[in-house]
């Protein structure tokens, strides 16, 4: 029993003469009193586990990581999607980015994954090669990928992201997006099966900064003879993806440094796949507003003799 005044216990002992004697002390009624609070919370704490223990055992059978997303429904078809996704630092997009893209895959029935290259290192940001990294990093469940900006969210249904067997399914396609407008612009959402990706030897990693990578991947996908598909049929024109890409909160690092002016209008002949560097430190599962995705942290590797344009001076 709890007392909001030093008197009551003093009344109340009192009132049991019988039951204490006169040579009490106050150390012993402290004492008594200390005894009668430790075994009543003893007596809550095991009653209170007795429910909890009781609760546990009414929940229902847990389900896996797959049942609760809906993701990975082997009913939607054969193929699964790896949506990878090239990022730093820019995690107010990504959370708008993994919810809606979950959302607009799953109303489809795609089988997907959501990987999120997060670049961790001090190089300046390497889309290209972040994207190489969550082509290697993705796993033997998928067969196909998508290039996808984190900024870049598809408000057509019509839109198709389903497997490009053909070839390379451009979704972004100058006609839709939009900013850029240009022919042989292949950036923002590119769709390839991994076998087409292979094949261009992935993307150059001589692109340090903001811009050009997906200009030099549309040559290599020439030269690995793979024909480019559009949409057709789609009718809301600029007004088929959100941009939310706010240019006056976060800045492009579109500076151009020595002999980077020159290069990077030249094809990387050799450069792809086969000569990226980097190092995973680590891979976290995430849930975001109920969406899943996986959190690749990489820190890229430079040869500064050859692209010394990779840190800013």
């Amino acid at each position: 029993m709890m007392y909001s005044s030093r008197r009551k216990p003093v009344l109340y002992f009192r009132e049991e003469r019988r039951f204490l004697s006169s040579k009490c002390t106050i150390y012993k009624l402290f004492g008594l009193c200390m005894v009668l609070v430790l075994v009543s919370l003893l007596w809550l704490q095991l009653s209170c586990s007795g429910e909890m223990s009781a609760s546990v055992h009414q929940q229902p059978p847990c389900q896996s990581a797959s049942q609760v997303s809906g993701t990975d429904n082997p009913s939607w078809g054969p193929h699964k999607l790896a949506v990878i996704v090239p990022f730093r630092e820019r995690f107010e997009e990504l959370l708008v980015f993994v919810p809606f893209m979950h959302a607009f895959l799953k109303k489809k029935k795609i089988r997907h994954k959501i990987l999120i290259v997060n670049q961790l290192d001090h190089y300046r940001f390497n889309r290209a090669s972040l994207i190489n990294v969550g082509f290697l990093e993705s796993g033997n469940d998928t067969d196909y990928l998508a290039m996808h900006d984190v900024d870049l969210l598809p408000l057509n249904d019509a839109l198709d992201y389903g497997f490009p067997e053909d070839g390379p399914f451009h979704v972004a396609s100058p006609e839709l997006h939009p900013l850029y407008h240009y022919k042989t612009y292949v950036g923002g959402i590119l769709l390839l099966t991994k076998k087409h990706y292979h094949m261009c030897n992935g993307m150059s990693n001589r692109f340090w900064g903001w811009g050009r990578e997906d200009d030099e991947f549309y040559r290599r996908l020439g030269k690995a003879k793979l024909q480019l598909f559009r949409p057709s049929g789609i009718t809301t024109g600029y007004k088929t993806f959100l941009h939310i890409h706010d240019p006056a909160w976060r800045k492009r690092d579109q500076k151009r440094i020595a002999a980077q002016k020159q290069e990077q209008f030249k094809v990387d002949p050799e450069g792809g796949l086969t000569n990226l560097r980097y190092q995973a430190e680590s891979r976290q599962e995430l849930s975001i507003s109920g969406a899943p995705c996986t959190v690749i942290n990489i820190k890229l590797e430079c040869d500064e003799s050859e692209t010394p344009w990779c840190q800013l001076v």
